[in-house]
């Protein structure tokens, strides 16, 4: 719950140090006094969007600081856990606002986003305003109001994430079927591609020795040419060949050798050069005596080295590198094959989505119909207290199967009321006045709270348009339900502030052309006369002030 307000510089107010207790509390003062800030303080300290304007002339920011008691917000400690925020039996949100209307927000002195804050304030608060029940004539908020009447949280989160998961699939499977007539002209190119590719026997294939291969067919006249003229040189031509010479050499210095030993060395080397001139003579004879000219698989490598080239310039890659392209065009070719398989699976995938949020959406339903009923016997209890003898509250319930699925199911959802007897029902905006809403929204939010975790309820005149009996009975419904959480409310109705447990009395002063507003906690003597003042307005007699001491002792009565 709330436990303590902190203001410095906040529009009239100077400094505010204030503290709430729990139960029902009150805020009262004169029209214009500044009850509207303090409402304005929380709703900034929680992300509301700070304007230019706020800071009060002559400060250098403005200071809101809320503190709460977590004990009792168990939504707001499992939130605080998952966004790894500093966990304690106290939180304190603060918030600074330059006058430029830029600000900063802090959750336990640590820097926050206002998206942040706003997500953790709702686990902390809610805050009802003056016109709040006019939220009521809109279809989704009164979906809302059903579905957290009826603790459909988890059954609403399943909905929905089966819904999105629907939803992508259906998504996929229809961008597969507009891709289909795509898909098969990407096939068919994809084959012709492989085809052409394949001509060059890919397993076997090796550019650099096929342009090799050619290179030496298409000289091999001169290689023969020369190569037996090579060959006459080192061994064949008996009178000028290399090898006969050296055999000569050799033996002249392997002769002398005998008179000069230095020489037998030379003649060792000289001879080891004649075994490798014959070695090298008969590789050169075995190489020539296998080449031939073949003009026709000349002719034959030519065009193949061609079909590689042309293959090469229409892909725009190298040679190298065209047993790759088509490792990856088969590649893709194969996934293109699995289309099929896919559609079929994402096909099933779609039929069990549907039908599972067709149960959902059948069980929420269901659910739905079971609480609207509790809700409108409820509602229809409080509201006949509030002033309207014979109104009937009513939640109409239509479930089409055939709607398009939506994140919160397939219902259509309408508050309906009958305010005289033998008049059918009608929806809320075509039967009640403003008076009357403001009463219908009051019992509803009455009724719905039990069951939503909030600890706390802020109410801003919601009482406005309401006086006499019914405004006692609204001060009545608002203290039985400070029994399960902290409610506080802004008031102008002396029945509604004396069924108080706290009473906060908000004044303005004036000087030094600065106004400002202050407020502080009554006691009971003050209280009599603050509840006087609501009564009997500007001059207050005994009368009035006994009469406010009545409805304090009778407020104190109230369970």
């Amino acid at each position: 719950m709330l436990t303590h307000l902190t203001i410095h510089d906040l529009a009239v107010v100077a400094s505010l140090d204030l503290s709430f207790c729990q139960g029902f509390s009150v805020l009262t003062g004169e029209t214009g006094a500044g009850k509207s800030i303090l409402l304005t303080a929380l709703g900034l300290a929680l992300g509301d969007r700070a304007d230019t304007g706020l800071v009060r002339p002559g400060a250098k920011r403005a200071q809101i600081s809320l503190t709460f008691d977590l004990s009792d917000a168990k939504d707001a400690e499992t939130w605080l856990s998952a966004h790894d925020l500093e966990l304690d039996e106290q939180l304190i949100v603060r918030r600074t606002i330059n006058p430029d209307g830029r600000s900063k927000a802090f959750v336990n002195d640590t820097p926050v986003t206002l998206r942040t804050l706003k997500e953790l304030s709702e686990n902390l608060l809610e805050i009802h305003g003056q016109h709040g029940h006019l939220q009521l004539l809109k279809a989704d908020h009164q979906r809302w109001l059903l579905d957290s009447y009826a603790n459909h949280a988890e059954l609403l989160t399943e909905l929905a994430a089966t819904h999105r998961r629907w939803r992508e699939n259906n998504k996929k499977l229809k961008q597969l079927s507009e891709a289909a007539d795509h898909q098969q002209e990407r096939e068919a190119l994809l084959r012709f591609q492989l085809d052409e590719l394949q001509q060059l026997d890919l397993e076997r294939f090796d550019y650099s020795a096929l342009v090799q291969e050619h290179d030496t067919l298409a000289n091999v006249s001169e290689i023969l040419a020369t190569g037996h003229r090579q060959l006459d040189r080192l061994y064949e031509n008996q009178e000028f060949a290399i090898h006969p010479e050296l055999v000569h050499c050799q033996q002249e210095l392997q002769q002398l050798s005998q008179f000069a030993p230095e020489l037998s060395a030379i003649a060792s080397v000289l001879a080891e050069s004649q075994v490798q001139v014959e070695d090298a003579a008969q590789q050169l004879r075995r190489y020539l005596d296998g080449l031939e000219t073949n003009p026709a698989h000349l002719e034959q490598l030519a065009e193949r080295i061609g079909l590689v080239q042309n293959l090469s310039r229409k892909h725009k890659v190298t040679p190298e590198q065209l047993p790759e392209l088509a490792r990856t065009l088969a590649d893709e070719l194969a996934k293109l094959g699995q289309h099929e398989a896919i559609s079929q699976e994402l096909t099933e995938q779609v039929a069990r989505d549907f039908d599972r949020y067709q149960q959902l959406s059948q069980q929420l339903s269901d659910s739905r119909g079971q609480a609207a009923r509790r809700l409108a016997e409820a509602v229809s209890s409080v509201i006949q207290e509030l002033g309207m003898a014979h109104g009937l509250f009513e939640v109409a319930i239509n479930h089409d199967p055939k709607q398009a699925p939506g994140a919160h199911g397939q219902d259509s959802i309408e508050f309906l009321i009958q305010l005289n007897p033998g008049l059918p029902a009608k929806p809320l905006a075509k039967v009640a006045s403003g008076g009357e809403l403001a009463r219908i929204g009051l019992a509803i939010q009455v009724t719905t709270s039990h069951d939503r975790s909030t600890p706390t309820m802020i109410f801003d005149e919601v009482d406005s348009g309401i006086g006499g009996g019914i405004a006692e009975i609204v001060g009545q419904k608002l203290r039985q339900l400070s029994a399960h959480r902290q409610v506080i409310c802004v008031t102008h109705l002396p029945q509604v502030a004396a069924q108080a447990h706290q009473h906060l009395f908000v004044a303005k002063q004036q000087n030094d052309r600065l106004t400002t507003s202050t407020v502080r906690v009554l006691d009971t003597e003050q209280r009599v006369e603050e509840i006087a003042r609501m009564l009997g307005g500007v001059t207050l007699t005994e009368n009035t002030r006994a009469h406010a001491r009545e409805m304090l002792s009778q407020g104190a009565l109230t369970l």
